[in-house]
């Protein structure tokens, strides 16, 4: 993952997803919470990055952005993943000295001091060298990420290239696991990583391959871009999970009109931020499928269990470990209070009971099927030829209405009343939508 954050070209690419691009510049300034000058440096950054890492993009620098986007309808995540996960927003001159150490390790192990030769030699002239703890530095990084490893022996320690995953895989077996990554990294999740395996799967399938065509089995349609850019903070939320400490950040509801909060380094330029500073114990990362939201549930002092949309968090910074002993107290006290939630809802607990309606006529009962495999923990208590009765108790019916509503007119519900008010009037709403407006038509 990357050593410095990239929150502000994460929120501009879920605006330009979301969007397509019909907002002006000073529409998406404002919308980020920054000036119009550090949106225009933003674009040229990722301009920068798009011609660095997607050559068969067009070079001329006035490609409109938001054409990166529409390249290959099929590889439409490639853009918004590799281009931005790949140059890990490093600064120019640690991006460039980790290419060369990998670069110099791909052939034999090397110990730190002939790695540092080997980097100063790389670089240009006019380059300020880097030393040998910048250089250890580098290598505990890559060595954490599992790039590298540190050959067994005594000092001075060597290190190589951990690629042994495609060095000793036939041609077949390579395809195979290519083929295996592609259909992953697409349907499971997180998939950054996978996406990252596939990439360097691909670049190894060409060296070993040589001229073969290599064709592409599957296709893929992607519907959540934010799903895959919030992946960015899934990792380090889930380290401060395992190390059990509290982590800080600056939260933008998804009501408000800004989701960006400038880091002004200025303070004749400071100026109010709509986003909140919130410190809690985070405790779990829960995935919404259908809507393709990741949320971050947490303990905040003196506020209790709290739930945050990741992509509304900015500037995130890990803090201080809590006792195990209290970490599991407030865990028991999530699990409880979330027993009931068809999702993140923590209302009161309701009964809900749903008529479901059998298809006519065809060959296999699909609505029962989806019901038993949707459900959760819900149960079918009643049965009859037309018909069964789907029961289950949740936090609340804001996050199950929608599930049920996606049945349509093969379900009936029967309990709360609230809830089939709420359905009744939404129906009336969309009826009156579709009255013709002229009595003859």
């Amino acid at each position: 993952m990357a050593r410095e954050s990239f929150d502000k070209e994460i929120q501009f690419l879920r605006m330009l997803t979301l969007t397509s691009g019909a907002y002006n510049r000073q529409q998406f300034a404002d919308r980020l919470g920054i000036s119009v000058h550090t949106f225009d440096k933003t674009i040229r950054r990722l301009k920068e990055i798009v011609q660095s890492v997607q050559q068969q993009l067009p070079a001329e620098q006035g490609h409109d952005f938001n054409e990166m986007l529409r390249f290959n309808y099929y590889e439409s995540a490639d853009p918004l993943l590799l281009f931005l996960f790949r140059a890990k927003s490093l600064k120019e001159s640690e991006s460039v000295r980790l290419s060369l150490l990998l670069t110099a390790l791909q052939s034999q192990s090397m110990t730190t001091m002939e790695l540092l030769d080997a980097c100063c030699n790389g670089l240009p002239s006019d380059s300020s060298l880097p030393d040998e703890k910048t250089i250890r530095s580098d290598l505990k990084y890559l060595v954490e990420v599992g790039v590298i490893r540190k050959e067994p022996g005594g000092r001075p320690y060597r290190y190589a290239v951990r690629n042994d995953l495609v060095t000793e895989l036939t041609d077949e077996e390579l395809l195979d696991l290519y083929d295996f990554v592609d259909i992953m990294a697409n349907t499971q999740l997180p998939s950054v990583q996978g996406y990252l395996l596939r990439d360097h799967l691909k670049k190894a399938m060409r060296r070993q391959l040589g001229d073969r065509e290599m064709a592409e089995p599957f296709l893929y349609k992607y519907h959540y871009y934010s799903r895959i850019l919030d992946e960015a903070h899934i990792h380090p939320l889930l380290h401060a999970i395992r190390q059990r400490r509290c982590v800080s950040f600056l939260y933008f509801s998804a009501s408000k009109r800004s989701m960006y909060g400038s880091q002004n380094t200025n303070p004749r330029f400071e100026k109010e931020t709509e986003g909140r500073e919130h410190t809690i114990l985070p405790l779990q990362v829960i995935y919404d499928h259908q809507y393709g939201r990741w949320y971050v549930l947490g303990h905040v002092g003196g506020k209790g269990i709290m739930k945050f949309r990741m992509e509304g968090m900015t500037q995130l910074v890990e803090g201080k470990p809590v006792p195990e002993q209290l970490y599991a107290d407030l865990l028991a006290v999530l699990e409880e209070k979330m027993r009931y939630s068809w999702l993140v809802d923590t209302a009161r607990p309701v009964k809900v009971r749903v008529r479901f309606f059998n298809p006519e006529g065809a060959k296999r009962n699909f609505i029962r099927e989806r019901v038993l495999s949707q459900g959760q923990w819900g149960a079918i208590t009643e049965e009859e030829s037309e018909s069964f009765i789907y029961e289950i108790t949740v936090n609340g019916i804001t996050e199950i209405k929608p599930w049920i509503r996606s049945f349509g007119s093969s379900c009936e519900v029967l309990e709360p009343q609230r809830l089939r008010k709420e359905f009744r009037q939404e129906w009336k709403e969309l009826q009156a939508y579709y009255e013709p407006v002229r009595e003859n038509i």
